[in-house]
């Protein structure tokens, strides 16, 4: 996006503020594509509570998580700082080399072993809540946290009250999406309540018991990870709506060297879960409208990483996006995202300018008129900034891990329309023009060298600059193995 028209973009929104918001409302989402909204182009999943948000705020068509796997996206948007520089670079839970342990026997033969990483958020980091109860904001957690074992959950980070979000990636105990829960940190509900459902309950409960005091609420999903299971009645639904489509096989499935990839929407189970999660945002947004507090909360929504596309059940499709989570493809970074600030920004309007999940920290400090902590988020700039920026940024990605999706250790770095991907594996790298080449099919790095230099030379300073941590060279590697 220009600079004209980025100015553009701030001129057409309404009016000069009056009076900050007070109030904050993150809303997010698991593994959710980014063209699994209605208002991100999805035909067959159903979204009339997100799509109604969507066009009543800003509607964000270039924004990334800062990996393509959960928690280090979840560390950055608490931090404001990449995950390289915290090392939270890959999900928690996945291997994790130190010394004396065992290399798992699907990682023996790789070019390069993983790089190891912090599974906890780092305690010694001021986080977005911290930073906000310090202006008197009550703050709340509800779903999904997987930041670290216990000692390292959200009321360890400035959460006055967590409503589910433990150790776990995803709700394993019970029966799951469905009471009982399992959950040492949610109360089991009645048999065969529908966890969404439950966590917006809980979310309006806290809202409705502010009063007058400003709140920071944390909406974080347990939707659409796995475990595949929805509702029954919205499961059949869907398998309606996927019967008269009827896609043949070759139409469903493509391939991405090492994964085969899901080319079409039409998963049942799926749509589901998706539909399920657009419910439970509606009550939220409902009550904020019933309560009155509707005109004075900031409220973003985003996603963590990509859909899941190459694995894992295969449950969705993100094209025209290459590939899905566990990848640097756009497939697996860029995300569904909007935000509404009252006063601020413009009903039906949308800013390309690309963002990142480190900028949701500075974002909300200063739409709620709070000062920033430059200090504190370190990698992330307000939205409100963006608007008026007079210079190019770029946004920066480190996964030296193999993903269990496909993906292979690499990192990547945008600039304007360019992206340039290196492999840590010795795979060549890749350079695009996503403003021409969205689907990343054109591989520009012999026929624009100098591009290719110029952000291969950002990408090594911002490497050095983070002190992040890389791959090991695997001296057992039979090179045998493709490098992808």
């Amino acid at each position: 996006m220009k600079f004209k028209q980025i100015l553009t973009v701030f001129l057409v929104m309404a009016a000069p503020l009056v009076a900050a918001p007070k109030n904050a409302l993150f809303i997010f989402a698991d593994d959710l594509g980014y063209t699994d909204l209605g208002c991100f182009g999805s035909s067959f999943y159903e979204t009339p509570n997100l799509d109604a948000l969507c066009a009543d705020a800003m509607k964000l068509t270039n924004a990334y998580a800062a990996c393509p796997v959960c928690s280090p996206t979840r560390s950055s948007v608490l931090t404001g700082q990449y995950p390289a520089r915290t090392r939270n670079t890959d999900y928690f839970g996945a291997y994790n080399p130190k010394p004396g342990s065992a290399i798992p026997k699907h990682l023996k033969n790789r070019p390069v072993s993983a790089a190891p990483y912090v599974e906890r958020l780092p305690a010694e980091l001021t986080t977005l809540p911290e930073a906000l109860k310090e202006h008197g904001y009550a703050t709340f957690f509800a779903g999904k946290w997987h930041l670290g074992p216990k000692g390292s959950w959200p009321t360890d980070h400035g959460f006055d009250i967590n409503k589910g979000g433990w150790t776990r990636g995803g709700p394993y105990g019970g029966k799951k999406y469905f009471s009982p829960y399992g959950n040492p940190v949610l109360e089991d509900g009645p048999d065969g309540e529908h966890l969404p459902d439950r966590l917006a309950q809980e979310t309006n409960k806290f809202i409705n018991a502010t009063g007058d005091k400003p709140f920071f609420a944390m909406l974080s999903f347990y939707s659409v990870h796995t475990p595949l299971i929805g509702r029954k009645d919205l499961v059949e639904k869907y398998k309606k709506k996927a019967e008269k489509l009827a896609y043949s096989k070759e139409e469903t499935w493509g391939f991405d060297t090492p994964r085969k990839v899901r080319l079409k929407q039409d998963h049942a189970v799926y749509g589901a879960m998706v539909e399920a999660m657009d419910e439970a945002v509606g009550k939220v947004i409902d009550n904020l409208k019933k309560s009155g507090k509707y005109e004075d909360t900031v409220i973003i929504f985003y996603s963590d990483n990509g859909g899941l596309s190459t694995s894992e059940g295969w449950p969705t499709s993100n094209l025209p996006l290459r590939a899905g989570k566990g990848w640097l493809y756009e497939g697996g970074i860029r995300e569904p995202a909007m935000i509404r600030i009252p006063g601020v920004t413009k009903a039906g309007s949308s800013l390309e300018t690309p963002i990142t999940s480190t900028d949701i920290f500075p974002t909300i400090l200063e739409s709620c008129g709070l000062p920033l902590q430059p200090k504190v988020h370190v990698d992330g700039v307000s939205l409100l900034k963006t608007l008026k920026a007079e210079k190019e940024r770029a946004l920066y990605w480190h996964y030296p891990h193999w993903g269990n999706q496909g993906g292979s250790p690499g990192g990547a770095v945008r600039l304007g329309d360019y992206k340039y991907i290196r492999y840590y594996t010795g795979k060549p790298a890749e350079l695009f023009n996503l403003k021409e080449d969205p689907s990343e099919k054109n591989n520009l790095i012999d026929k624009q060298p100098e591009m290719a230099k110029k952000l291969s030379g950002m990408f090594d300073a911002w490497l050095k600059e983070t002190d992040a941590v890389m791959p090991i060279k695997n001296p057992d590697y039979d090179g045998k193995l493709k490098k992808w």
